[in-house]
C-alpha cells in the first residue's frame, strides 16, 4: 500500500510539472518501484558485512612497532571489552605491514590460527583479513599512510541504523546527459577528507540541462560499464551530506547519450562513519543548482 500510495503522489506531482517530460506517465509506477528496489539493495549492503555501519576504528601506524589490543597503553586502542588488554602488534617496515599476535589470544584468518604474519606487501594482490569474536580488522594505505581498518559485526550505529532519509522519488530527475570525450589519459584532482589528493581517470564529461540551463559533471572511470561521479551542490550542509554526494551512470552507447538519474544520488561513507576516507567533490563538480534528489544527510559526521 505505501509503495502505491508513494506512487500515486508521484504521478499527480508529474502531472503537475510542466517542461520535464523524462518518461510517460504509464511508465511512473514501475520506476518508482526501480527506486525502492535501488534503495532497498543500497540500504542491504550498507549494513552488511562489507558496509560503513559496522566501522569501528580506523589507525594509522607509525614506522615501527605499533602494539594493540584493548588498553589505553596501546598505540591501536581497540574497544574496551572485546579484545585482550595487549593482543600482538604491528610492525611497520619499507612499506610492509607484518602482524603478531600475543601468545594467549586465539586471533585468526581464514579460519587458522594466527601468530605471525604479513598482512600488507607492496606486491601482493590480497590483504589478509584478521578476526577475533565480533571484530575483524585490515590493513588499508591511503598514499603513503598506512592504517589498521576495525569492523565491529556488533557495532552500536549497526544496531541502532533505521533509514536513510530521501527526497521524494521524481522522474523529472531522470535526466538524458551527453558525453563529451577527453583524451582517455586525462586525470583530474581528487582530494580525500585527509587532505591527500591523487590524479584519477577522467576521460570526459556529463553534459546535461536542468530548467533549460545547462550543467557539466566530470566522469571518474574506474573500470566497468559505469563511470562515478562525486558532486556538490546548495543542498549540502543543510539537507544533504556537507561533503556532497556520489553517483554511478551507465557509460554511454555509440550516440555519446546516457541517463543520469540523482534520485540514486546516495551519501559517501563519511556520513554514516568518522572511520572513513571519503574523497571530495573537484570543483568542477560543485553545481549551482540545488539537486532535491536522492538521499539526505545521515547522523552527525
Amino acid at each position: 500500500m505505501k509503495i502505491l500510495y508513494v506512487t500515486i503522489i508521484t504521478i499527480i506531482l508529474y502531472a503537475c510539472s510542466p517542461g520535464k517530460p523524462t518518461m510517460p506517465p504509464m511508465d511512473l509506477v514501475g520506476y518508482n518501484l526501480e527506486i525502492e528496489t535501488w534503495h532497498s539493495k543500497r540500504v542491504e549492503e550498507l549494513k552488511g558485512p562489507n558496509g560503513y555501519l559496522n566501522l569501528a576504528g580506523l589507525f594509522w601506524l607509525n614506522d615501527g612497532i605499533n602494539t594493540m589490543g584493548s588498553s589505553s597503553t596501546n598505540k591501536i586502542i581497540f574497544p574496551e571489552g572485546k579484545i585482550h588488554e595487549r593482543a600482538g602488534f604491528f610492525l611497520l617496515k619499507e612499506n610492509t605491514v607484518t602482524f603478531e599476535a600475543a601468545p594467549d589470544i586465539n586471533i585468526v584468518s581464514d579460519g587458522k590460527p594466527v601468530k605471525r604474519m604479513v598482512v600488507y606487501h607492496p606486491d601482493s594482490s590480497r590483504t589478509p583479513v584478521l578476526e577475533y569474536d565480533s571484530l575483524q580488522w585490515f590493513v588499508i594505505r591511503r598514499d603513503n599512510k598506512f592504517g589498521i581498518r576495525l569492523r565491529d559485526f556488533r557495532n552500536q550505529p549497526l544496531e541502532s541504523f533505521t533509514k536513510i532519509d530521501r527526497y521524494q522519488a521524481d522522474p523529472a530527475w531522470r535526466l538524458e546527459a551527453t558525453f563529451q570525450k577527453r583524451d582517455s589519459s586525462r586525470t583530474i584532482a581528487i582530494t580525500n577528507v585527509l587532505g591527500q589528493t591523487t590524479q584519477q581517470m577522467s576521460p570526459g564529461m556529463l553534459v546535461f540541462a536542468i530548467d533549460g540551463n545547462e550543467y557539466h559533471l566530470d566522469a571518474l572511470d574506474e573500470g566497468g560499464d559505469e563511470y562515478f561521479m562525486i558532486f556538490g551542490d546548495p543542498t549540502n550542509a543543510r539537507e544533504t551530506y556537507g561533503a556532497g554526494r556520489y553517483l554511478y551512470v551507465k557509460k554511454p552507447g555509440t550516440d555519446g547519450k546516457t541517463i543520469i538519474d540523482f534520485n540514486k544520488a546516495y551519501n559517501p561513507p563519511c556520513a554514516f562513519t568518522a572511520f572513513a576516507t571519503c574523497p571530495l567533490p573537484p570543483k568542477q563538480n560543485v553545481l549551482g543548482v540545488e539537486i532535491t534528489a536522492g538521499e539526505k544527510n545521515y547522523g552527525s559526521h
